[in-house]
């Protein structure tokens, strides 16, 4: 069987072309090995099925080191199998050992983008353009090749919402991988969600906005407000109203405005916005 173009034998006489060189255009794992080391001919088919699945995002190149002992002696390999990555002619990160697939799906994910990884992105774009229909595409053709990528699993959520199907995407969100249950991202999601549901079973923004004009202390017309504020990123606005309701009636819907401020809050990240709201509730609670 021939081997792959993207896995290569390397030496002392090529490796700073194959390697060193050649990492400043994509990255290269090295891939450390002798004959007699069972757990390297266990590791070495795992690695090459990946390389064949990247399509080239990276090299495998591997080095013999009974062969080859010079190079595993200048790069301290002192167990085998050893893998090392290397970008822009640098070793920047390695294991150690026959590890299982899924781990090592881990270790690259942390460095390269796969294929499915870059047309989850594209369908992202599509998203931020409204090309509802080409998202959509894009990722069902992801989840038939490669349907635990937890990238996926966000892209999908998002897509739900960007479909104007918030219950949809909250079903989704029911069966979060394990993985995720801590993201930042799910996080951010969980909110959306939160809001969105709100903003579909409130009145419009003018009905609201009359509501409270007649009374200010309308707590649902407030909240219903604040949630459309969110989907149109008038978060300061949303700040303010939930604030607002925290004021004058903490009660309202289990506490939902100090709630609603928490989600807000993660949706925003590290603005400035929520450094300055974080200690007006702050204030307001304590």
């Amino acid at each position: 069987m021939a081997q792959s173009p993207h896995v290569i034998d390397v030496t002392e006489a090529d490796f700073e072309q194959a390697v060193i060189a050649g990492s400043a255009q994509r990255p290269v794992l090295v891939d450390f090995w002798a004959d007699w080391c069972a757990p390297c001919r266990q590791l070495m088919p795992v690695l090459a099925k990946l390389a064949d699945e990247y399509a080239g995002a990276f090299l495998l190149a591997k080095v013999d080191t009974e062969a080859q002992q010079s190079l595993a002696a200048a790069f301290g390999i002192r167990s085998l199998p050893t893998v090392q990555l290397f970008k822009d002619g640098h070793p920047v990160d390695q294991f150690m050992g026959a590890l299982p697939e899924g781990q090592i799906r881990e270790f690259l994910s942390r460095h390269i983008e796969s294929e499915t990884d870059r047309r989850i992105a594209i369908a992202t774009e599509h998203m931020s353009r409204g090309e509802l229909d080409a998202a959509a595409s894009l990722l069902a053709e992801v989840r038939a090749e490669d349907p635990e990528n937890t990238s996926l699993f966000t892209a999908e959520v998002r897509l739900a919402l960007a479909q104007g199907q918030p219950d949809t995407a909250a079903k989704l969100l029911e069966r979060t991988p394990i993985e995720l249950t801590n993201d930042p991202e799910v996080a951010r999601l969980r909110g959306q969600i939160a809001f969105a549901e709100a903003a579909a079973n409130a009145p419009s923004p003018s009905e609201c906005a009359a509501r409270l004009a007649a009374d200010p202390g309308d707590s649902e017309a407030r909240y219903g407000l604040a949630a459309q504020q969110v989907l149109a990123g008038d978060y300061q606005a949303a700040l303010d109203n939930l604030l607002t309701v925290m004021q004058r009636d903490r009660s309202f819907g289990d506490d939902a405005a100090r709630k609603g401020m928490l989600m807000v809050f993660d949706l925003l990240g590290d603005d400035p916005l929520v450094t300055t709201y974080r200690a007006k509730l702050s204030r307001l609670l304590y």
